[in-house]
């Protein structure tokens, strides 16, 4: 749970007391562009950004957000993954 609140954010990591329960929803994009977009979307439908969309210290893409509920959220692109013709998701090799 500490990683991860040091994740969202490393100067002033959210606590319990902050409604943080140390679990992120994920949302595992396309692109760079597409964690942009999603990002975008959420602040428009009233959630807030917690940590802008930049460049990982695992090679990939990623911000962070709550939504209206206050519930966290991540919203990632790694070069690592792809997507089947399912559109599933499936880590490369």
């Amino acid at each position: 749970m500490e990683e991860l609140a040091r994740d969202v954010n490393k100067d002033n990591p959210p606590n319990i007391l902050d409604g943080f329960s140390g679990i992120t929803l994920a949302y595992n994009a396309k692109s760079a562009e597409e964690v942009d977009e999603i990002l975008e979307k959420e602040e428009q439908a009233g959630g807030t950004i917690q940590k802008e969309a930049r460049e990982t210290d695992w090679g990939g893409y990623g911000g962070y957000f709550t939504d209206l509920d206050g519930d966290y959220g991540k919203v990632a692109y790694g070069e690592m993954w792809e997507f089947d013709e399912s559109n599933m998701l499936v880590i490369k090799d």
